[in-house]
């Protein structure tokens, strides 16, 4: 079946309320997940680190007069209950009880549904024979409240901002929320990056303890990663928590830059007043935003080896002789797909990245492009005239993902 009739198919699929849901080739599942390291996000007093058994008290208040306009967007990180409990789905091949093979498939910034990874995780899971974790980012996708996308509230919320902020570029009601947040605290880019690291700990933990009805206790673990999902791959392969990613492949799409090389300012990403702030926190100030909150530079300087991995992803020079020497090590495991056109993480920033500042690091890329009008937030566009060559190039993609993947 083409990638065209497949999303329409699997769109329908994944929004069924039926208790069995499978289609073609694959089934879908959905199961329940409770995040444990929800408590070192921003909105307590004290915290308390678990690995070297410390209580850090947080030093400065939770403030709300910066860039935001609304109490029910700017809510203590901690308080958002979606965040905490949610369901994530797995797609594995139709009729395998358990699956042995398993790739993460993380998706990009500010994505609010699973409709358009649908179709590339069925292609993986055709591909591979693989089970594939639809897993979701803190505070995105399923994990953030309804509000957030509620459109008409949110175009209220951009027309407020752009009169607070004349000049600002690409406010819409699709990236009012998470631009208003992470503009009045850009740590939280870090903290929902850190805990979306340890709930995929977490899960992992849980599957090797047999406690997955779809997933072999003994399983093999790949990841697939589009935009700034990549992010989430390469600290999670770079900082190998207990050896559980040594032999894990990580297949980037359109992703695999450091954080100072991207251009997310867009009418579906961020607004240029959020992307200001952010670069100015996590790139021009960092190291003095570090000595103002103890909690942070606790997970980011104080042997927190994912934290470490964390802040060399962040910037380009920064750490780049330590940041290169995992990716070598690595170098075999890891690849990139690239697009000529993509505008918000171009092919030649993800080179410099991947391949290091002397191209001495031999992880494969291909750069592709595509003959129809795509974008980075919309590789495959459905709404096209000539869709077969959509499929044909959708195919092309995904049969380089697949090939990889079963190296």
């Amino acid at each position: 079946m083409d990638y065209s009739k497949s999303y329409t198919a699997l769109k329908k699929l994944f929004t069924s309320s039926e208790t069995k849901k499978d289609f073609d080739t694959i089934e879908l599942h959905d199961l329940e997940f409770e995040s444990i390291s929800c408590d070192i996000l921003p909105g307590i007093e004290e915290y308390k680190c678990n690995t070297h058994n410390v209580t850090l008290k947080e030093e400065f208040s939770f403030y709300t007069e910066i860039g935001t306009i609304d109490k029910d967007i700017h809510i203590k990180d901690i308080s958002v209950e979606e965040n905490k409990s949610f369901k994530y789905q797995i797609i594995k091949p139709k009729g395998v009880d358990k699956a042995q093979k398993t790739v993460f498939l993380f998706h990009g910034f500010n994505e609010k549904d699973w409709t358009k990874y649908l179709p590339w995780a069925k292609a993986i899971c055709d591909g591979t024979g693989s089970a594939v974790i639809l897993f979701p980012i803190a505070f995105h996708m399923q994990r953030a409240p309804k509000n957030w996308s509620n459109k008409r509230e949110m175009y209220r919320l951009s027309e407020q901002r752009k009169e607070k902020f004349p000049n600002i570029v690409n406010s819409t009601l699709s990236n009012v929320a998470i631009s208003m947040r992470l503009h009045a605290m850009p740590q939280r880019f870090i903290w929902s990056g850190l805990q979306t690291y340890y709930d995929v700990i977490q899960l992992i933990d849980d599957i090797k303890k047999g406690n997955n009805k779809h997933i072999h206790k003994d399983f093999d673990l790949d990841i697939f990663a589009y935009s700034i999902g990549g992010f989430l791959a390469q600290i999670l392969k770079l900082s190998n928590y207990k050896n559980y990613f040594e032999n894990s492949k990580v297949c980037l799409f359109c992703s695999g830059a450091t954080f100072n090389r991207l251009s997310p300012v867009s009418k579906f990403i961020l607004d240029s007043e959020a992307n200001v702030a952010l670069y100015s926190y996590l790139v021009e100030h960092f190291d003095k935003m570090l000595e103002r909150d103890n909690v942070l530079q606790h997970y980011i300087k104080e042997d927190h080896f994912e934290g470490k991995t964390f802040s060399a992803m962040l910037d380009y020079q920064k750490m780049r002789p330590f940041r290169e020497k995992l990716l070598k090590k690595y170098e075999h495991q890891i690849y990139g797909i690239t697009l000529t056109k993509d505008e918000v993480i171009p092919s030649f920033e993800v080179m410099n990245t991947l391949q290091g500042a002397y191209r001495d690091i031999k992880i494969r890329m291909d750069e592709m492009d595509f003959e129809y009008d795509y974008i980075h937030e919309n590789p495959f566009p459905t709404n096209v005239a000539n869709s077969q060559q959509v499929d044909e190039c959708f195919e092309d993609v995904f049969n380089k993902v697949c090939a990889f993947l079963n190296e």
